[in-house]
């Protein structure tokens, strides 16, 4: 069983608990503390997210809400909350299931199994980017800015995927075109400066964040 699992929680204790038992029973287990750091743990691929609903910041609603249209794992809310209206709410932003605490963690391990077997979705893994309020679908190479497609061209998109899975990372210009160009393309590197200006332009329309820094004499980086 190599099943990677995504725990997010706030309390230490019920992260350890859980980690150290599905690890014990196989599965690759990641963890986060709170709704950023589970929005970037979720590029990681996992096969289930056990999600907890009541934490500060962003909650487990809008953790799922966020990622729902571009994650296809099961979704399973950990919460001390009992209330129908509350279970309704979970299930409208995307979850898959409610396991109240306190829990017995055999039968969470066996719900938890169960939604593996069942799981159809496994061909569509998550190939997603997740930068605030932007989203970048690798998968359907597509752009979504809170939800919001933003269209590139087909270079345009190269650049963003090149760029953004090398975070804070440099790559200069010449790179970036013998990559995506090819070295026995006709034409210079310039061309990549006029894409990077087109892709800010179209981002800036939706948000005022610099998502693409320009190193001056070295190259670009996308920032985090």
């Amino acid at each position: 069983m190599n099943e990677t699992l995504l725990i997010v929680d706030d309390e230490p204790g019920i992260v350890t608990l859980l980690k150290d038992y599905f690890e014990l029973n196989g599965y690759r287990v990641l963890t986060a503390a709170n709704g950023e750091e589970a929005l970037k743990q979720a590029a990681q691929n996992p096969a289930l997210i056990l999600l907890d609903i009541q934490m500060p910041d962003v909650d487990g609603l809008e953790v799922c809400a966020a990622i729902r249209s571009h994650v296809s794992c099961p979704i399973v809310f950990l919460t001390a909350r009992v209330e129908e209206t509350d279970k309704l709410s979970g299930f409208r932003v995307g979850g898959d299931d409610y396991i109240v605490k306190p829990f017995s963690i055999e039968e969470l391990g066996a719900r938890v199994a169960a939604h593996l077997r069942r799981e159809q979705r496994s061909s569509r893994k998550t190939t997603a980017k997740f930068t605030g309020d932007l989203v970048i679908d690798y998968g359907e190479r597509c752009l979504f800015y809170r939800e919001i497609p933003i269209s590139l061209a087909k270079k345009e998109f190269d650049i963003v995927e090149l760029l953004s899975k090398h975070t804070g990372q440099i790559l200069d210009k010449e790179r970036i075109y013998e990559k995506l160009w090819g070295y026995d393309s006709e034409g210079d590197s310039s061309v990549v400066a006029e894409h990077i200006r087109r892709i800010r332009a179209k981002l800036a329309r939706c948000s005022d964040h610099a998502y693409i820094e320009t190193v001056w004499g070295v190259g670009y980086k996308w920032l985090k």
